[in-house]
């Protein structure tokens, strides 16, 4: 005699949420950029399909946004990191968030510096070009070689 035994097979909803495309798209990233800031640890692991796709919640646009607001000021990901660790510890961050700013302007300020400094001496370099008949025997070239830079 056979038994025949029908086994109750629960049906687990599926999760419901933005698939990494869409979020994409409503954040102006990068399915790439969104999977990063997951694996750098910016944005908590989605909710995944039965299939394995990802599934995020709609609050994280705002996160996301915020994230890519943080590198149009040239924040680099760990930097972005230790404000939303501060922010989710409870803590304020704009007082790390005015520190990196500045260290940020500091950098730029140093950068146009140098930057001014070189273009001085490209200009000297090209106005000797043009004044300068052939030196005896340059080396290589005589415009590069009477340059003394700043």
């Amino acid at each position: 005699m056979k038994y025949r035994h029908q086994a109750r097979e629960t049906e687990v909803p599926e999760p419901h949420g933005l698939g990494i495309g869409d979020l994409a798209a409503r954040t102006g990233l990068t399915a790439k950029a969104i999977r990063l800031y997951e694996t750098q640890g910016l944005i908590d692991p989605p909710q995944r399909t039965h299939a394995g796709y990802r599934l995020y919640p709609e609050d994280k646009i705002p996160l996301l946004t915020f994230i890519r607001q943080a590198q149009a000021l040239d924040l680099s990901l760990k930097e972005i990191k230790d404000i939303l660790d501060l922010h989710r510890g409870g803590e304020q961050p704009c007082t790390l968030v005015v520190g990196l700013l500045d260290q940020h302007l500091e950098h730029i300020d140093r950068h146009i510096t140098e930057l001014q400094s070189l273009r001085t001496t490209l200009q000297r370099a090209r106005k000797r070009a043009d004044q300068t008949q052939a030196s005896p025997n340059p080396t290589v070239c005589r415009i590069i070689e009477g340059v003394t830079p700043d």
